[in-house]
Formats: C-alpha cells, sequence, structure tokens
C-alpha cells in the first residue's frame, strides 16, 4: 500500500515471525489475492486466506474485522497501487500532455497490474452482485481522479491540435471502457491476448483521433 511504502511481491509465508505488523497484513493481503484468483470470491474464507499465508486464523481476526473488511481493504490496496503506479510516470519532468495520457494507458497494462490473478480478484469483486455497490463506493474516488486527469489531458490535447469537434469527456470514457474490455479478453482468452496486445490497440484509437500526437504503433513497439 502506498503509506506502508511495502513491496508486496517479495512478502511470501516464509518471511520471519519477527516481521511488522504492516508486513503481515501485507501479506494477508496478497494472500486473499491468491485465494480469490485461485478459488473465487464465493470460495474465499478465512481459512483459505490464512493457509495461503501460512498464518493463523488469530492473526487474520487482529488485522480485519470480518471477511468482507478483508475483502475491502484488498481492493482498496488494488486501486491504491494502480494510482500509485500512474502518478509515479506523471511525476516525470517536461511531459507533454499525450505523453501523461500515455504514461495512464500503460499504468494498465503494466504487468505489476495487469496480470491474470490482479484482473480475475478485480472482476471477481465486481461479480459479486450483493456486494458491488460498496465496492464501488470504495474506489470510487481512486478511479474517478484518474478519469479527471484524462479528461484535463485530452483537453490539452484537443485544444493544441485544434480537434474542436471533439469531446474530452466522452474521449476519457471511451478509454475507461477500452481498459476494462481489454482486461476482460486477457482473463478469458490469455491465448489469443496479451497485454501488448491492448495497449497497441489503445495507441492505434488515439493515433486515430489524434493524429498529431500519436503515431500509429507498430508491431515491434510491444514485444515481451
Amino acid at each position: 500500500m502506498s503509506q506502508l511504502q511495502i513491496n508486496s511481491d517479495k512478502i511470501s509465508p516464509k518471511t520471519p515471525r519477527t516481521a511488522s505488523k504492516e508486513v503481515r497484513r501485507q501479506q494477508l493481503i496478497n494472500a486473499t489475492i491468491d485465494s480469490i484468483a485461485k478459488h473465487g470470491v464465493a470460495g474465499t474464507t478465512m481459512t483459505t486466506v490464512t493457509r495461503t499465508a501460512g498464518l493463523s486464523i488469530g492473526l487474520a481476526n487482529f488485522h480485519f474485522t470480518s471477511k468482507q473488511n478483508m475483502f475491502e481493504e484488498t481492493l482498496r490496496f488494488l486501486a491504491e497501487e494502480h494510482r500509485d503506479h500512474w502518478k509515479k510516470s506523471l511525476k516525470k519532468a517536461n511531459l507533454a500532455p499525450e505523453a501523461k495520457l500515455l504514461a495512464i494507458v500503460e499504468a494498465h497494462f503494466h504487468p505489476d497490474i495487469c496480470n491474470r490473478k490482479k484482473v480475475a480478484v478485480w472482476f471477481g469483486f465486481y461479480g459479486e452482485a450483493s456486494a458491488r455497490a460498496s465496492y464501488r463506493t470504495l474506489v470510487n474516488k481512486i478511479d474517478g481522479e484518474r478519469r479527471d486527469m484524462s479528461v484535463e489531458l485530452c483537453r490539452q490535447i484537443i485544444q493544441q491540435g485544434g480537434y474542436n469537434t471533439l469531446d474530452p469527456v466522452d474521449i476519457s470514457f471511451t478509454l475507461e471502457g477500452l481498459y476494462d474490455g481489454f482486461w476482460l479478453n486477457i482473463l478469458m482468452y490469455p491465448g489469443e491476448f496479451t497485454r501488448f496486445d491492448m495497449l497497441k490497440r489503445i495507441q492505434e484509437y488515439l493515433s486515430q483521433i489524434f493524429p498529431q500526437h500519436f503515431e500509429r504503433p507498430l508491431p515491434q513497439d510491444f514485444k515481451e
């Protein structure tokens, strides 16, 4: 999580028994991601999470008041991880608006963000009808911050390029729809779609609507 400055990928069940409270909490969140990816939301319990983490039920109850709370904090972690990633890219000095917009696009398909395990968790959460509204509320502010930034960047590009017939809000919401749809393709058809394929398609879309600012990508630009 952003406030903890913890590299979650390096936290495992082999973490020493003297690990800090923050490390243990992150270990449980990582285990929740693993369990949901493997068993789904309905099949994930405190037992599957603690077994995956190699920790006790008592420790899980110490960090989270309930399974629902553990799910919510896992979703919050994923949303903040994504937000911190694209924000870090935007901090690069002297980036033009088109470069900043592309940085947001690329953040969606970075391997730390866009992998089948984490994408499965996102869709697992939103597939739960009984909790969908609460999950949506939890990440709405974070998503809104990204959309607002995309709208502003599109507005700047439109002004610079004289694309007077384009609406920055429409373009931003189209991009959001492409992100979600392409993530679903990656999850459902991993042999046919890769994050590089999806990134290439979005850059092609941007090159069509903003031809002065984005070049049409070449196949060799998107290789592992």
